[in-house]
């Protein structure tokens, strides 16, 4: 039996046999979603987790037939390219992926060169992205991986693709989708975003609901993973918890605003600004609880190489910059050269660092400063004076935005739906890439597991995972996404974080099928739908 059918299967009897809820309520709707061909055979089994909320179970296409496995090939730059010294990459320009194509009929392979052309959406033009090359058409992984070893042994690189992750139209599934509907009429407990004991280690989303006693979560923001580009678990964009902004947004880029009633559910664009002020002199402030010089997704300030604007899965650096720390970052702020000034919770300064790092008084913060900052910090910090450090979020139009202890903040993109119509955003907000179509191919266009969150015209918070990067389940494009939002009734939607972090829990148990092969990925932030209190 395939692992991913079986993964699920067990997710749907966990399903059945969690909590002492009614039983599902199974159905084949009227319309179904605007997922593969037309007339798709589609199930849906909804039963309510706590009053006020349900859980929705989609399978659509569950008879597809399989579809067949191909190696797509790295391309290396060709005699077309306008840098033939440019690394491999999987779309090149036509010339190039022709010339492989005929390399590797020459040496006995079955290749082809494929023209890919990707929809248009609200902000980018799409049509031909570039063109990919393939070998072969085999009925399993472990043929097509075979193959792949062939390959590499001739001396090319490639990797073994299920042609159903391609976002063909006509494909016929299945797909796997499961919508929590949180409906603040009826709803008691508390919708609030948990980054566990502090910002900067990562846990599971099902460590984060077990923690607070959830009875439903999703994973949430995007977050740093790799220790070169911060601190493992930091947000990636803005993150507000419990009303407190410990994570600067990524410059006009959307954000999920929620409140602990469910009420009020927006997608907002945001801007933000900071300073540390003594007497009447103040410095700018950089960013909030994360490793100075490091800014993942960019989107920052004007000094920041190579952008200030929005790039997604990149880190921009700043060799200048001043952080602001709270003891919410970890246990300790980070170590490095520059200076750090150290307040209490009555924000006098009780200590300047000739070098960064430190652990935090209780209830007290930092600033750190690199490169020319750290003079000016330190003729600014003398011990014993006050400082106050400041920061706010603003919407696109420079306008405060205010939040409450009861409000959190999570970041993502592209957002999804706007007013009920799809408004797809992925040039604003970073995953058009200049230079580089693959990245836009293998993140936006081609289908991987999504995790989607917004309201609808009912006013109910809407969380949607979709799994993906298995047989058993195809995932979805960016644009595949949004039609799904929108077809399940949304107003507003964003995708949030997604590939191998997409994950659902649902009374103690994930009940979807996480891709990583070591199963449930540990995480930023989640979003947890809290029971009552009583």
């Amino acid at each position: 039996m395939n692992s991913r059918l079986f993964g699920v299967g067990a997710a749907l009897c966990a399903l059945a046999l969690v909590g002492a809820a009614p039983s599902p309520a199974t159905s084949a709707p009227r319309h179904g979603l605007p997922l593969g061909a037309a007339g798709l055979s589609e199930t849906r089994t909804t039963r309510t987790l706590q009053p006020g909320v349900t859980l929705t179970r989609i399978v659509r296409g569950a008879d597809a037939p399989a579809m067949d496995w191909t190696v797509e090939l790295s391309i290396p730059g060709g005699a077309g390219s306008p840098d033939p010294d440019a690394p491999p990459t999987a779309l090149k320009d036509e010339e190039s992926a022709g010339e492989l194509s005929a390399a590797l009929r020459a040496k006995g392979f079955d290749a082809r060169s494929e023209n890919v052309t990707t929809p248009a959406t609200a902000d980018y033009a799409g049509g031909t992205l570039g063109w990919r090359v393939r070998v072969g058409a085999f009925p399993s992984e472990s043929a097509a991986t075979a193959e792949r070893t062939r390959l590499r042994t001739a001396g090319y690189t490639g990797s073994a693709w299920y042609t159903g992750w391609d976002g063909d139209a006509g494909d016929r599934g299945p797909w796997h989708v499961d919508v929590l509907t949180i409906d603040p009429k009826k709803f008691h407990g508390d919708l609030r975003a948990s980054y566990g004991p502090d910002l900067e280690n990562r846990e599971t989303t099902s460590a984060l609901a077990a923690a607070d006693g959830a009875t439903a979560g999703v994973n949430a923001g995007f977050f740093v993973l790799d220790p070169k580009a911060g601190a493992p678990g930091d947000p990636a964009g803005v993150g507000v918890y419990d009303g407190r902004l410990l994570s600067e947004p990524v410059n006009g880029r959307p954000g999920l605003v929620v409140h602990d009633s469910a009420r009020g559910t927006a997608v907002t664009r945001f801007t933000w600004s900071g300073t540390v002020t003594a007497g009447r002199t103040s410095l700018p402030l950089d960013g909030i609880d994360r490793v100075p010089g490091l800014i993942r997704n960019c989107g920052g300030t004007a000094d920041d190489l190579p952008t200030a604007r929005p790039l997604h899965d990149t880190t921009c650096t700043d060799l200048d910059e001043l952080i602001a720390f709270t003891t919410e970052f970890g246990k300790e702020t980070p170590k490095g050269e520059g200076a750090e000034a150290v307040l209490d919770r009555h924000g006098k300064v009780v200590e300047v660092r000739p070098a960064r790092g430190g652990v935090l008084p209780a209830g007290g913060r930092s600033v750190q400063a690199t490169g020319s900052y750290a003079a000016r910090l330190t003729a600014l910090a003398e011990v014993g004076r006050s400082l106050r450090v400041q920061s706010g979020l603003k919407d696109t139009r420079g306008r405060p935005v205010t939040t409450s202890r009861t409000t959190s903040v999570l970041n993502g993109g592209p957002e999804l739906v706007r007013d009920g119509r799809l408004h797809v955003t992925p040039a604003a907000d970073g995953m058009v890439q200049p230079g580089n179509p693959s990245f836009y191919y293998g993140w936006v266009h081609k289908r991987n597991p999504r995790t989607i969150a917004g309201t609808d015209t009912a006013g109910r918070t809407v969380l949607i995972t979709a799994d993906g990067r298995g047989t058993g389940s195809l995932g979805l494009s960016i644009p595949e996404s949004a039609a799904v939002a929108k077809a399940l009734g949304l107003k507003a939607a964003i995708n949030l974080d997604g590939g191998g972090s997409t994950t659902m829990v649902v009374d103690g148990q994930v009940i979807n099928d996480p891709s990583d092969a070591t199963g449930e990925r540990p995480v930023g932030d989640a979003l947890l739908v809290l029971p009552a209190k009583r």
